[in-house]
């Protein structure tokens, strides 16, 4: 194998090693040279980029103040057009101030022309309202002494004692104090009742159907007394075939006749006393009574009633207390008062007359008094 011509002998030294070691001080400048290059080299590059980078960065700047510009111009436009219209709105304002300051000197003219008006209407209004309590109190009167009952009467002075405490006014003051004491008078006085006498009235007016009639109870006492009379006339044979039996049984013994004659005497006896009732009647058309004419006696005894009612109603106490005393005679005379339900109706008719009774309704004498002072001082 031939070597090249050039290369190398592996024998012989090294060229650059040769040089090197044959030029020792000169080869080091070169390589200083060549790091100083590479540095100052790499430097540029940076300052390239750098340059590159702050140029671009300064584009951007530039851009953005371009469009910031661009904004300002088209705020300052739009500023100038707002202050413009700031202008027009501060006239029109100036303008329409003028005018509500010259409504304003209308308005307060306006309001102590009302502030008049108000205060003679409110004078007005106190006076009608005090009619408006009398013309109430009159009839809640005329009520009350028409229905017997202060409750329409009461009810009307409580509406006006309301009314005269919301309106507030002081000179109103000794009404709502009159109104007080009329109504202190009436709750200590005494009424009558009514729709307690008309309830009562009515309960009595259901009961009439079941009351029992004297003849009633006669048809059932002579009911009950036939099943007896049967029944002993049933044992007479059996108590006389006793001592028959009894005869056959002991023939010497002389008591069976006895015996025997005693309980025919006893049979007869009761056949007789069934035959013949002693009864004490006050009122022989009671037991006469036959089923239409008991029928009648009921609903007469009703009318009474209803004729004792429409009575009360129209404040008629004495007609009431006389339909009440018929209807009670008509129940002692044709109903059997020994009976629990006729007891309770008797009683009830009783209650009745003694609670018809003349009550007096007080009047509202203060309040009306306290009404024509008030009117009288307007």
């Amino acid at each position: 194998m031939t070597l090249p011509e050039h290369a190398p002998n592996p024998t012989s030294p090294h060229p650059a090693t040769a040089s090197h070691q044959a030029h020792p001080a000169g080869s080091r400048m070169p390589q200083a040279w060549v790091w100083t290059s590479l540095a100052l080299g790499i430097a540029a590059t940076i300052a390239i980029i750098s340059a590159a980078m702050l140029w671009q960065r300064l584009n951007n700047i530039q851009q953005q103040l371009a469009l910031q510009s661009a904004d300002s111009r088209g705020q300052a436009v739009e500023a100038r057009t707002l202050a413009r219209q700031a202008e027009d709105v501060s006239r029109d304002t100036a303008s329409r101030m003028s005018v509500m300051e010259a409504r304003v000197g209308e308005v307060a003219l306006q309001r102590g022309q009302l502030e008049e008006l108000v205060q003679s209407l409110s004078r007005n209004r106190d006076d009608t309202m005090v009619g408006d309590i009398e013309s109430a109190v009159r009839f809640a009167m005329q009520q009350s002494q028409l229905s017997g009952s202060p409750d329409p009467l009461v009810s009307a002075l409580k509406i006006a004692q309301q009314r005269v405490t919301v309106s507030a006014q002081p000179r109103l003051a000794p009404l709502q104090r009159a109104i007080a004491r009329d109504l202190d008078r009436i709750a200590a006085s005494k009424s009558l009742d009514t729709a307690g006498l008309l309830a009562r009235m009515d309960d009595l007016l259901r009961q009439i159907d079941d009351l029992p009639l004297q003849n009633d109870v006669l048809d059932k006492n002579a009911r009950r007394t036939a099943p007896a009379r049967n029944r002993g006339n049933q044992s007479a044979p059996a108590a006389a075939s006793a001592p028959a039996e009894a005869a056959t049984d002991d023939s010497a013994s002389p008591s069976w006749w006895l015996s025997a004659l005693s309980t025919a005497w006893g049979v007869v006896h009761e056949e007789a006393r069934s035959l013949v009732r002693v009864r004490r009647i006050d009122y022989p058309d009671a037991v006469l009574l036959s089923p239409t004419q008991a029928f009648f006696v009921r609903e007469n005894l009703k009318l009474r009633i209803l004729n004792a009612r429409m009575a009360l109603l129209g404040r008629q106490m004495n007609a009431s207390r006389n339909d009440l005393a018929a209807a009670a005679d008509a129940v002692h005379k044709y109903f059997d008062i020994s009976s629990r339900r006729g007891q309770q109706a008797a009683q009830q008719l009783n209650q009745l007359q003694q609670a018809m009774q003349d009550v007096e309704v007080p009047r509202a004498n203060d309040t009306l008094a306290a009404l024509a002072t008030a009117a009288a001082g307007r």
